[in-house]
């Protein structure tokens, strides 16, 4: 039986970051070899992942990175925002931001991707155990423009990641300067007034007839004739493209102008044209399940009732 000694122990420690009583379990198991050891460790770590799997995770880090004219909008999720204030769990975003760039934001390229010696997957997974809580690679998406492609972070808690992550792609031969400037107005704008859709052509059908069935009977229910309805069903279109539709919207810091308005603005002044060819915004835990607190079953379970 080999010697498990204190500076075998540490050096397993540093290299998987698991805990003291694992790491010595693991080498006295495999008799002291220390790559056995960490297989050892990662398998049990795939175990310990699974079991948090079915937890919800709707907190995390929303990740935007660019690189001149393509970028890539990420969303890794965790259970607490305590997690995403792990400096550990930051670095892994960000790396694995940087890589779903390479990767052009496929998502199964992205996962078997490599990660210092591993695929992401299984890093994830390793982060997984280390840490305690279950995580999401949640989504990923990725664009490209004919000019520069502009990032923004609302509630950064460091650069490129935060709460809401915002990429606009911008279509045009002007001045990159002139364009970045342009495209990070836009994407403060696009946090905070979250726009569903590019252009009013790019409303979805059904949600758009969805809309008119709800405001008709909405008119109906008001007692007008249909002649009127018609007309108010009209108007309350022409509110729901101003408030979902971007390049309709008001401009947040100039309130008078249209965003399209802005643009076109821009455009004049630099003397080519300026087309938003896209845009992303991913808003942190968007449409997950909330993990319903049951106080008292939470006392009693640290109790160990």
């Amino acid at each position: 039986m080999a010697e498990i000694t204190a500076s075998l122990v540490k050096e397993l420690r540093e290299k998987t970051g698991a805990g003291m009583m694992e790491c010595k379990k693991a080498l006295t198991e495999t008799n002291g070899n220390l790559e056995e050891a960490i297989d050892w460790l990662r398998k049990k770590g795939l175990s310990v992942a699974a079991k948090k799997a079915g937890r919800i995770a709707n907190q995390g880090l929303v990740a935007v990175v660019t690189d001149n004219n393509a970028g890539v909008a990420l969303e890794l999720n965790s259970e607490t925002d305590f997690v995403a204030k792990n400096e550990e769990f930051q670095n892994f975003v960000k790396d694995i931001s940087q890589i779903a760039l390479e990767t052009k934001g496929d998502m199964d390229a992205l996962k078997n991707a490599d990660y210092k010696g591993k695929t992401v997957e299984t890093a994830l997974t390793e982060l997984i155990a280390k840490i305690g809580e279950n995580m999401t690679l949640r989504r990923v998406a990725y664009t490209e423009a004919e000019g520069v492609v502009v990032p923004y972070v609302h509630s950064a808690v460091t650069a490129g990641l935060g709460k809401i992550g915002v990429l606009v792609a911008l279509n045009s031969t002007a001045d990159k300067a002139v364009l970045a400037d342009l495209g990070k107005k836009i994407a403060m704008h696009i946090a905070a007034a979250a726009p569903q859709f590019l252009t009013v052509d790019a409303v979805d059908s059904s949600v758009l007839e969805h809309e008119k069935s709800i405001f008709a009977e909405q008119a109906r229910a008001s007692g007008k004739p249909e002649a009127i309805i018609e007309k108010m069903v009209e108007g309350r279109i022409r509110k729901f493209y101003e408030e979902s539709v971007l390049l309709e919207q008001a401009f947040v810091m100039e309130p008078d102008k249209k965003v399209k308005d802005i643009i076109a603005d821009a455009a004049k002044a630099a003397g080519t044209d300026i087309a938003i060819k896209e845009f992303i915004r991913y808003n942190l835990g968007e449409g997950l399940a909330k993990k319903e607190e049951n106080f008292a079953e939470e006392v009693n379970k640290q109790l160990g009732k």
